[in-house]
């Protein structure tokens, strides 16, 4: 890309965004059927080994030791992988790797629909192979027994071996099969695929599509796995999800079916309108407020109502509709809210360098782990700019804020180019899970809206 705000005042910039690009790609492929890896817990009496196609969301072994156990193949982390993939092969910096990685997800993915976790309820002596100071963690047979059909992908998580995960977590999670979904849309939309491979993905596409039209308007934990209610995040990708997914039926000759994911996807954004907290201001087109990320099962209010996880479903979800995306003022408003929040919460944010923005998290008062900055949420804040840039008019202060995210990212960086999931909010040292490939495919993602953004700011615009 030749135009470059940040270059312009380090020259570094660039050769340090190419080299982490190259760096992020291959920690990222790290993560994709890992199979030379094998996972013990041993206090469960459990020994993984992944097969081909699971995607973990580290590669490398934690215990709580103090790193997190993060060798699972959530359904959302491994959509967002399999979307930067796909970056990764359009921009040829991977070949026919990607398509192989792509099948083996297929079906790795459309075998875990036929899990029953009334077969592992079943098992005897299920219980007396855990250690008995972590009972506490298992989960009860009842709840296992009620896993299969469509209950498997709102598991949130599952093993890298293709098992159900018997441990207590936050379920059911509805933002996975979307996710997918769009993941797997954008692969066919490319133009990529041979009729062989297409036909593979296919039924995929149509199951998560159908699952999400079934089930959008049901409660489910959120994208951190914390509350259970309805959530901005979800219901922005569910939306996103059966309007492409409307097209494709369309293209496929299934009218009705399009037809009712149309419906639901106007519903959705219809309802997503209501999110919008007016801080005291009467024009409907206000942008002094934002969008709250949720609305709790028991309508309690939340304190984590201001959240990135809103921006990033603009990102997630992007597509050609204005509203509730990059492009939306209200969305923008709320960007600048939770900019202003990590700005005055996290010290590293305080007497920053100059061209430097602010290291942002996921919502105030977070308590996981450091309860520090994310590099995916700096990385997505970053991103959302980018996008802006590249859809409106005021492209070049978009620019400017999205490389200030970036060169915080940059300064949080080590050298080798590893990027953990936090970084401290005191002393910007990495914390949490490391070589989080949902870290590095936001990287990927990332750098790919900012040469789409340079491009288009160089681009002749007609009047």
């Amino acid at each position: 890309m030749t135009f470059s705000v940040a270059s312009q005042q380090d020259p570094a910039f660039e050769p340090w965004l190419e080299r982490q690009l190259s760096h992020s790609a291959s920690a990222m492929l790290a993560s994709i059927s890992p199979v030379s890896l094998v996972k013990h817990r041993p206090g469960f009496g459990q020994t993984l080994r992944p097969l081909v196609g699971a995607v973990v969301a580290s590669p490398v072994l934690g215990n709580y030791d103090p790193d997190p156990d993060y060798f699972f193949h959530w359904f959302r982390d491994s959509a967002v992988v399999i979307d930067a993939l796909r970056l990764l092969y359009v921009e040829r910096r991977i070949g026919d790797e990607a398509l192989r990685h792509l099948r083996d997800f297929t079906r790795f993915s459309l075998a875990l629909n036929g899990l029953d976790g009334r077969a592992v309820a079943a098992v005897q002596g299920r219980r007396a192979r855990v250690a008995p100071e972590l009972l506490q963690y298992l989960r009860e047979d009842h709840d296992l027994a009620r896993i299969h059909g469509d209950a498997v992908v709102a598991e949130t998580r599952v093993n890298p071996d293709g098992t159900l995960d018997i441990l207590r977590w936050a379920r059911p999670q509805h933002d996975g099969p979307p996710l997918r979904a769009l993941a797997l849309l954008r692969w066919a939309a490319a133009g990529h695929l041979d009729a062989a491979l297409l036909a593979e993905v296919t039924p995929l596409i149509r199951f998560d599509i159908d699952f999400t039209l079934r089930h959008w308007r049901e409660p489910s934990y959120d994208i951190w796995e914390e509350e259970l209610g309805h959530h901005y995040y979800t219901l922005r990708v569910a939306g996103a999800a059966l309007a492409e997914g409307a097209a494709w039926l369309e293209g496929l000759g299934d009218t009705a079916q399009a037809q009712r994911c149309r419906e639901a996807s106007r519903a959705v954004l219809g309802l997503l309108d209501g999110y919008w907290v007016d801080e005291g201001v009467d024009d409907l087109d206000s942008t002094r407020g934002y969008y709250r990320s949720r609305v709790l099962a028991d309508d309690r209010p939340s304190p984590k109502a201001l959240d990135i996880a809103v921006i990033l479903s603009a990102i997630h979800s992007l597509g050609t509709e204005a509203a509730h995306g990059p492009a939306d003022p209200r969305m923008q408003a709320t960007l600048a809210r939770l900019d202003a929040l990590f700005d005055a919460a996290y010290p590293i944010n305080h007497g920053r360098a100059a061209g430097r923005g602010a290291a942002m998290g996921r919502y105030a008062g977070d308590v996981y782990c450091s309860g520090g900055a994310y590099y995916f949420s700096t990385l997505g804040a970053a991103e959302f700019c980018f996008r802006a840039a590249a859809m409106g008019d005021d492209a070049r202060h978009w620019l400017e804020r999205g490389d200030a995210y970036l060169a915080t990212v940059r300064a949080y960086t080590p050298d080798s180019g590893d990027l953990s999931e936090q970084f401290d909010q005191r002393s910007g040292a990495q914390t949490s899970a490391k070589q989080l490939a949902w870290s590095h495919a936001a990287f990927i993602s990332c750098a790919s809206a900012r040469r789409i953004a340079g491009a288009a700011c160089q681009a002749p615009r007609g009047r």
